[in-house]
Order: structure tokens, then C-alpha cells, then sequence
């Protein structure tokens, strides 16, 4: 295991210094800045904002779990990080779409229709799942297999 971390840490430091050794090759001096300020943003929205939000979707999931089968609350929770993840990679589009571009080939299409449209399909197939697993534990009171998902996340 030891060995495992060791290799893992050696690795990420080689990336992390070819990254760095791209960037400056690669960018210009005067856009360097801008590159670290959209990394950090992106760090920051991460941790700030997508992570929490995803944790307390769980938490309340796992709360629900009680009555929902461990499939259902999969599928709903992988929708959820799905659709955060993807907003969080397309809001800056509109936003760059919003301020303007100076090639109109560069954003071509409508990002936050299209983000909407997916975010809606999304919530159509959550909530498909969520009465489909309804029906099922309703027509199957006393079936056998894995119950509810428990507070310690196993199945009961």
C-alpha cells in the first residue's frame, strides 16, 4: 500500500510539472494570469459550490433511502453529480456566449437552451426512476431481495 502512494504521489507530481512546463511553454507571459485565475475559479466552484451542493443532495437522498431501493437512489444521485458537473463545465460557454465573441464560429450555438434541454431530461429521468421504483415496492410488499437503503448505506 505504501508502495502504491508513493507511486501515485511520484505520478501526480510528473503531470503536474509537464502541466506546468506546457503552460509556459506554450502561453504567453501576459495571458499566464488568466490561465491561473480560471484555474483557481474552477477549483474554487468545485470545492465551494458543486461539492457541497452534491453532498447535501446525498445526504438528503440517503435520508429518503428508507423507502427507496438502492438502485433507484443510485441512479438519482448519479443524475445528480451528472447534472451538476455539466452545468458546471457549460456555464462559463454562456457566459463567454453572453459577453461576446470576436468569431462567431467560436460559440455557435445556444448553451443555455441546450443546458436547460439536458438539465430537463435529466429531472424527466429522475423522476421516471423515482415511480418506477414506487410502483415496484408497491406491487412487491414482501418480495425478496435487497431492501431500502440504511443510514449506513446498506441495504436492509
Amino acid at each position: 500500500m505504501r508502495a502504491a502512494r508513493i507511486v501515485l504521489v511520484v505520478v501526480g507530481v510528473l503531470v503536474i510539472a509537464f502541466g506546468a512546463y506546457v503552460m509556459v511553454t506554450t502561453v504567453r507571459p501576459n495571458r499566464i494570469w488568466g490561465l491561473v485565475t480560471w484555474l483557481v475559479a474552477a477549483v474554487v466552484l468545485h470545492d465551494a459550490i458543486l461539492s457541497p451542493f452534491v453532498v447535501a443532495v446525498g445526504l438528503l437522498l440517503r435520508r429518503t433511502g428508507r423507502s427507496l431501493r438502492a438502485w433507484a437512489l443510485v441512479v438519482v444521485q448519479a443524475v445528480v453529480v451528472l447534472g451538476s458537473v455539466l452545468a458546471l463545465v457549460v456555464l462559463p460557454e454562456i457566459a463567454a456566449k453572453h459577453h461576446g465573441t470576436k468569431n462567431d464560429t467560436v460559440l455557435p450555438f445556444d448553451y443555455a437552451a441546450r443546458l436547460l434541454l439536458v438539465e430537463g431530461v435529466l429531472a424527466v429521468v429522475v423522476v421516471a426512476v423515482l415511480v418506477v421504483a414506487a410502483v415496484r415496492t408497491r406491487r412487491r410488499p414482501g418480495a425478496v431481495g435487497p431492501g431500502p437503503v440504511t443510514r449506513s448505506g446498506t441495504t436492509g
